[in-house]
């Protein structure tokens, strides 16, 4: 259907006085757009059937006003391009705090070969949500490339850091073999993360700030990535890997711009017959680095290249020591505001 058209439509809805009319109208209208191959106005079909649900006049020019104003204004949000008048369009962003995911994304470049990698879904899910298009993306433990991956795929400038030659041999090939149709720029730098200057290669790189970063750093110890002997999976007490975490955050808050986020993934591990929360320890060291702390989403994950044929094992294990097998992780999501609410004084009022 012509857009023109479909707007006049829905502009004699909105001022019409007979109700029936209304109705009916919707109704030929909804069939119309069903009706299409191209589906460029699915997006108006929820205020359609309301208004040939609607049982007065009243409700069905306020459902008209709204379907019109989805189809000729644009209201992007601060931080990313979700046209908010048309929020039903973007039913594949999670608002939830619970993610469940069948399985990792392995389109194109992505592949798990790495051990510890990032699943795609968790980059793809938060640029979208809090960037726009040309804007930096950084990645403090690049691994094998999958956040510059998704910068190429989504239109975003992305800088990825990382310590591990090998990792960085991997990433390169990885993040190559995925066609840069939207022209931006992904640049791997060798390093770690807890100490480079991050101004230097922004200076070479015209950034000013960045947009988003990402911090998925090693689970302390359970994976050992390297024999770099500053990995962060080569640290010696837990005390030592959480003063790298605050460092990267305090390097982090440095170079993000105001309003902007980073997202933490980390989980937890089994030390000694107990649980370490590692990942509400990171949390408080990011917290202590000046962000303050937007959402906590729990992601599962089903399969691990540690765990993989060993269910069996790993639930028996768990009978016999009386614990549970680790089924989830932690995305943490902070803001860097340019004033924290003081809690403490809060509470103490």
């Amino acid at each position: 259907m012509d857009h023109n058209i479909l707007i006049e439509h829905l502009i004699s809805i909105r001022d019409s006085t007979d109700i029936q009319n209304s109705r009916e109208k919707a109704l030929s209208l909804l069939e119309e757009i069903e009706s299409e191959e191209d589906h460029d106005h699915d997006y108006i079909k929820t205020d359609l059937t309301k208004i040939s649900d609607s049982l007065s006049q009243e409700r069905a020019s306020h459902y008209a006003a709204r379907a019109i104003k989805s189809l000729t204004e644009v209201r992007k949000g601060k931080i990313n391009d979700i046209d908010l008048n048309r929020w039903r369009e973007y039913d594949h962003i999670i608002t939830d705090s619970l993610w469940i995911m069948d399985k990792r994304e392995r389109s194109g470049a992505h592949n798990a070969d790495y051990w510890g990698n990032f699943i795609p879904q968790i980059p793809a899910q938060m640029i979208e949500r809090y960037t726009k298009k040309g804007e930096w993306v950084l990645d403090t433990f690049l691994g094998s490339g999958t956040t510059l991956i998704e910068c190429r795929r989504k239109g975003r400038n992305g800088v990825g850091i990382e310590i591990w030659k090998n990792a960085i041999e991997r990433s390169e090939k990885n993040v190559q073999s995925e066609e840069n149709i939207q022209g931006v720029t992904t640049e791997i730098i060798h390093g770690d993360s807890t100490r480079i200057p991050y101004e230097d290669f922004m200076s070479r790189l015209g950034i000013k700030k960045f947009q988003i970063a990402f911090i998925h750093p090693p689970y302390w110890d359970i994976i050992k990535f390297s024999d770099e002997k500053d990995d962060l999976s080569n640290s010696g007490t837990m005390d030592e890997f959480l003063s790298k975490i605050r460092r990267v955050g305090e390097k982090v808050f440095n170079v993000l711009e105001e309003g902007r986020m980073a997202i933490m993934v980390i989980g937890d591990k089994y030390q000694n017959g107990e649980i370490i929360p590692l990942g509400f320890y990171s949390m408080n060291e990011m917290l202590n680095s000046g962000f303050t702390l937007k959402s906590i989403i729990v992601k599962n994950y089903e399969k691990t290249k540690g765990k993989t044929n060993q269910e069996e094992l790993w639930r028996y294990r768990a009978l016999v020591g009386n614990f549970y097998v680790f089924k989830h992780e932690y995305i943490f999501v902070f803001e860097k505001k340019r004033k924290r609410t003081n809690y403490k004084k809060s509470q103490k009022e």
